[in-house]
This record gives C-alpha cells, structure tokens and sequence, in this order.
C-alpha cells in the first residue's frame, strides 16, 4: 500500500521540477515506511529478560524454593540443583515471552533506543543515496531528501559540491521545515517546504546553466 495519496506524490514532484528550475542541482525525495526492522534489538531485550531471571532467584534465593514447589507438584524438600533448573526453564520462558512480545512493531520500535534508530535511518539513507543520486550529475549537485515515518526521523544528504560550500544550519532550517509538518502529518506539506529550501540552496551554490538537462527523475520514491 502506498504511504502517500497519488495527489501527494503529484505535488511532491511538482514541488522538485519547480525547484530545480533555477539550479543545475538534482533533487531526490524518497519516503521510508521505516528503515530498519530492529530484530537486534528485540533479540538484546530477549536476552536481558532471560538474564534477569537468574539475578532475580540470586537476589531472592526463596523464590526458587517456591518455583520448584510449583514445577514439582511436592511440599519436600527441593533438591540442590533445584536452584538451577527453576532458573534454566524461568530463562527460557523469559527469552520466549519477550520475543513473543516483541514482535509487535510498536512495541519493538519503542524500546529501540532512539540513537539506534537515528544510526539506522541514516545508514539506510546513504544507501539510497549512494544508488540514486551520488555521482548521478554532471556537477555532482545531487541531494536526497529522505523521510523514514516509523521513526519520526529524516536525513538531507548533498553530494560533495554542494555540500563542502552549505552551512549546516542551513541544513538544520530544511529539516526543521520538513519535520514540522510531518509531526501534524503533513507529510507532503513537510517535503514540499523543504525541496523549496533545498531548491533556494541549490540556485545559489549550483545556478542553471543554458544547456542544463533533467539527470534524475522528478518523482517521490516510496522505499
């Protein structure tokens, strides 16, 4: 299922042609379900559950005591490895709940630690870059506008003459432009304001040359 409506995606583009009409720079916009599935993640959470169960019998030794009674059915006495096996199978039930738990992608992308998630939209947006629009120009004027929404996170990525001669607060206004619609999801709203910032820097760094061509394509990329 598409991410945006077909009239989002028409004003997107319109938004990158009219842009580009004063640069000789190329602008690519691309919108992320999400960039990552953070099956590591869940994995670790996984593993810290099972863990827990040991420090927990070590911390309250009686508990074990009363586990056993429970797996065993007996009021005797637990055995001397009665300790390990309650810790063993508490463990394993542990590990298979969390995973059970985790499983459920909300869940999942809220215990995911937000520098995690930052690291992963960025690594998945250099990716897309490097594929779409690095080197893609005559001039190297390529930039990415990228969005991933179950994060809440994006990356604006210039090729290199564009990038070693921009301020990065001027990058920091194009995402903020981005960004603040997206929260009151606006998505398009959100890209279209910061393709007209991206297309202001690029007029000025990268101005239209008579002999100028379209390189990349005008259209939003759904990932």
């Amino acid at each position: 299922m598409s991410l945006l409506s077909e009239t989002d995606h028409a004003r997107v583009t319109a938004a990158v042609t009219a842009a580009e009409q004063a640069s000789a720079g190329e602008i690519v916009t691309a919108v992320a379900e999400q960039s990552d599935r953070y099956h590591d993640a869940a994995l670790h959470w996984a593993v810290l559950a099972m863990l827990a169960v040991p420090a927990l019998l070590a911390w309250r030794p009686g508990w074990a005591a009363a586990a056993w009674g429970l797996i065993a059915g007996s009021w005797s006495a637990p055995p001397a490895g009665a300790p390990f096996v309650v810790a063993l199978i508490g463990g394993v039930l542990s590990f298979l709940l969390a995973r059970l738990l985790l499983a459920y992608r909300p869940l999942r992308l809220a215990l995911t630690p937000g520098m995690t998630k930052t690291r992963r939209v960025r690594r998945q947006a250099l990716a897309l870059f490097r594929v779409g629009a690095e080197r893609r120009t005559r001039g190297r004027t390529g930039v990415l506008i990228y969005l991933s929404l179950a994060e809440r996170r994006a990356e604006i990525i210039a090729d290199a003459a564009i990038h070693d001669h921009v301020a990065q607060d001027v990058w920091a206004d194009a995402m903020a432009a981005l960004l603040g619609p997206v929260r009151d999801g606006r998505t398009a709203d959100g890209l279209i304001a910061a393709v007209e910032l991206v297309g202001a820097v690029l007029a000025e760094k990268a101005p239209r040359e008579g002999n100028d061509v379209n390189e990349i394509p005008d259209r939003l990329v759904e990932t």
